[in-house]
């Protein structure tokens, strides 16, 4: 597929990985140009490219920027054909994003970014931790293979969605509508805690709306505390303290 990316941070740096590894035409965008990603990021064959090319001729754009970002990148991908599947990667932290009234009132966060699109989207790879999504990704059919839950509203973004996790070395699982999608926001027991497809059912199940919130909030107090504002866990740090949180 033709794939364009839009932010090259700590999950979009992988997805440019993966995705041109597994044979994709990726290409990639960040916020400074595309002469200071690094050349990691394109050593399996991604380019770098401007946001306004990332979009233009490509099946899939995925959106891998802080969600407070969503609104300012509308004007862009309004002009992707409605056919394109969008998927977002983002998620709410109002300590990063700002407070979101819409979302603190109870929107569900993709439902909120569709709102601002304008359009359909998949939400996927929302719920790994970097460490872990760079590291741990593993050959179709290993029994110990993290699963991701994938949701979208159209059955064929949706298909697209869970082809492409599996191409990062991930197991996909169809976790429903975007009206769904809460149970996979920070939070829940299946967020960060790098559970198999096995695991996933009764993990979307457990979800508590009125929970997840409090236990996101602690999760950030807890890696401010131990890492300082800003910075990422390592995957063994940060899945111990969310299955202790969350599951």
């Amino acid at each position: 597929m033709k794939i364009g990316i839009i932010g090259a941070g700590h999950i979009g740096k992988t997805l440019v990985q993966r995705l041109s590894a597994a044979g994709h035409d990726v290409k990639v965008a960040n916020s400074r140009g595309p002469d200071t990603i690094e050349a990691d990021v394109l050593a399996s064959g991604g380019r770098g490219v401007s946001a306004a090319e990332a979009v233009v001729d490509v099946d899939v754009v995925i959106l891998s920027i802080p969600l407070n970002r969503i609104p300012g990148i509308a004007p862009l991908i309004a002009n992707v054909p409605s056919e394109t599947v969008v998927i977002d990667t983002s998620n709410y932290y109002p300590q990063r994003d700002g407070k979101i009234d819409a979302i603190e009132a109870g929107q569900v966060e993709s439902l909120w970014v569709a709102e601002q699109l304008g359009r359909p989207i998949v939400k996927a790879w929302n719920s790994i931790g970097a460490d872990s999504f760079a590291k741990k990704g593993k050959p179709a059919g290993t029994p110990d293979r993290i699963a991701l839950p994938v949701a979208a509203d159209r059955e064929t973004d949706r298909k697209v969605g869970m082809t492409l996790v599996e191409d990062t070395g991930l197991d996909a699982f169809d976790a429903g509508t975007l009206a769904e999608s809460w149970r996979q926001q920070p939070g829940t027991p299946c967020y960060c805690t790098d559970i198999t497809r096995e695991e996933m059912p009764a993990a979307l199940a457990a979800a508590d709306a009125a929970r997840s919130p409090k236990r996101r909030d602690l999760s950030v107090a807890a890696m401010s505390e131990r890492f300082g504002a800003g910075e990422n866990p390592d995957a063994e740090y940060g899945v111990r303290l969310t299955r202790a949180l969350f599951m």
